[in-house]
């Protein structure tokens, strides 16, 4: 796999725990009862936004911490029926 298909792998993968659960940290975040699992995953998006800014103050795992807020919007936009499509048609209409 191509570095440029990482997204849309990590995409398909929480498709998958979505429709088809299983043991697993996505999987149990989804399948909550539907206002808990999305407080969950936005508190999730809250801590990770922090984490990325501290890492940024203290030049050190700002990738690490990067990763994992990139993951938790993915999650949340897999979460709210987004589909891969549909975010990237919004960044190509960005192009100018």
């Amino acid at each position: 796999m191509s570095n440029d298909d990482i997204i849309r792998e990590i995409y398909r993968v929480l498709e998958d725990r979505r429709d088809n659960p299983i043991d697993s940290y996505t999987s149990k975040l989804m399948q909550d009862d539907i206002k808990a699992a999305e407080d969950k995953i936005l508190e999730k998006i809250g801590e990770e936004s922090a984490e990325v800014i501290i890492a940024s103050k203290n030049n050190e795992n700002l990738i690490y911490e990067s990763a994992d807020l990139i993951f938790h919007i993915i999650l949340l936009l897999v979460y709210k029926g987004v589909e891969f499509e549909e975010l990237l048609n919004e960044f190509e209409s960005r192009r100018g």
